[in-house]
């Protein structure tokens, strides 16, 4: 591909001047002349061979700094904002500070160094801050950052803070719920200090995430993210209450995914545009890719709950199918194998149950279609990125890049 595009320029930089010699008699013909001795043709041979060498040496100049190019495209995100992670982490760790003892280590409990996951979601918001780093056309409504509550880079790293907090707060109550005893490799708080202490540890950091969101003081940004915790409710009562009809739709599913799971990253991503003073368009951008990448992560995190293990999950792998929960791939299995769907009614209490489900899983294409779909909604994220506003900036270009290769690692991962 290199040589191709090498090739393609130096075709219309150095050749032009000898299409005279090309457009009269195919190249073939130089070779097949009777006439291969006359002296003006074996110059022009002599001419082209000159400019070949000189275009080859063109061209190996060009890989080299083609090659140069790719590698530098080749970003780590979580590397690229390390060190404000880093920064981002101690400030949670005091913002979950609390007066009692016990609520304190609750609240702390999946702050600590070491159990702090993969700060994927804050990742996603300091990079796309800086993806979004661009000048703000004259039509679009600007915004007066510094008659607000400090620098626009300190508030966009509260909405992350923000993010991660209803993000932990959401996990301890699943786990309440689920009745889980693992999360992140270790015990959940639940199984280690009960389900009281869990429900009331997340009701903790929802208000501290409320009080940081209030002190932004942009009414859209809270209604966003008020919306998220509307939506995170939804989306558990969806999956704890459906029908049998409900169950098995494609559509409900999606629809419940989307509430408790892409909601917080879409909305954040915008919340990140709007403190920017960014068009509707430039923020719609931001929440289609948190969206699709938001989808695209639940979707692989449901395959890997039927081909990891629970060493490399941090949770019990087949967690879903236990409870009772059917995901994507089961509802693509049931496309295939229709008997599924008395099994799915029947719901898998029953061992045996279980067995049966994850026979005509393995039969069936479920997995594959559920990458492909992960897939999908991966180059949805990736293709918002590209629609973002050209920028020649190289900061704006890496995180760019860094949040499409976020999108590669989504669905190429294993935990």
């Amino acid at each position: 591909m290199i040589f191709s595009k090498g090739l393609s320029q130096i075709s219309r930089n150095r050749f032009s001047r000898c299409r005279w010699l090309f457009s009269s008699r195919p190249i073939q013909q130089l070779h097949q002349s009777n006439h291969i001795h006359d002296p003006p043709k074996v110059l022009g041979c002599r001419v082209i061979h000159s400019w070949v060498s000189n275009a080859l040496s063109g061209i190996g100049q060009q890989i080299h700094q083609q090659s140069t190019a790719v590698a530098e495209e080749q970003v780590d995100p979580f590397s690229l904002v390390a060190d404000e992670l880093s920064l981002l982490t101690n400030r949670l760790r005091s913002m979950v500070v609390a007066e009692v003892p016990k609520l304190a280590s609750a609240a702390e409990y999946f702050f600590k160094l070491g159990v702090e996951g993969k700060r994927f979601r804050p990742t996603v918001l300091l990079l796309m801050a800086t993806a979004l780093n661009v000048q703000i056309p004259r039509s679009a409504p600007q915004v007066d950052v510094d008659s607000l509550s400090g620098d626009l880079r300190t508030r966009q790293q509260c909405i992350a803070e923000i993010t991660e907090m209803i993000h932990v707060a959401s996990l301890l109550h699943d786990d309440v719920l689920d009745d889980a005893d693992t999360r992140r490799g270790i015990g959940s708080l639940n199984f280690v200090m009960g389900n009281k202490l869990a429900v009331l540890a997340g009701d903790f950091l929802l208000s501290r995430a409320c009080v940081a969101l209030a002190s932004l003081k942009n009414t859209e940004v809270v209604s966003l993210l008020a919306t998220v915790v509307e939506h995170l409710v939804t989306g558990e009562t969806m999956q704890m209450t459906t029908s049998s009809d409900e169950r098995c739709s494609m559509e409900y599913y999606m629809q419940k995914t989307y509430y408790k799971t892409a909601s917080l990253i879409s909305n954040s991503c915008k919340a990140i545009a709007l403190l920017a003073g960014h068009t509707a368009e430039v923020s719609v951008l931001a929440f289609d890719y948190g969206k699709n990448l938001g989808l695209a992560f639940q979707l692989i995190d449901d395959v890997l709950d039927f081909t990891g293990t629970s060493a490399t999950l941090g949770k019990g792998s087949l967690s879903d199918i236990r409870h009772g929960i059917v995901t994507a791939p089961i509802l693509y299995a049931m496309e295939e194998f229709p008997q599924l769907r008395t099994l799915v009614d029947r719901g898998f209490d029953d061992p045996v149950n279980v067995e049966i489900a994850l026979d005509y899983l393995g039969k069936s294409r479920g997995i594959q279609r559920t990458r492909e779909l992960a897939r999908k909604h991966a180059s949805l994220a990736s293709a918002a990125i590209d629609s973002l506003p050209e920028s020649d900036d190289e900061e704006v270009q890496r995180s760019r890049r860094a949040l499409v290769e976020l999108t590669h690692r989504v669905i190429t991962r294993t935990k």
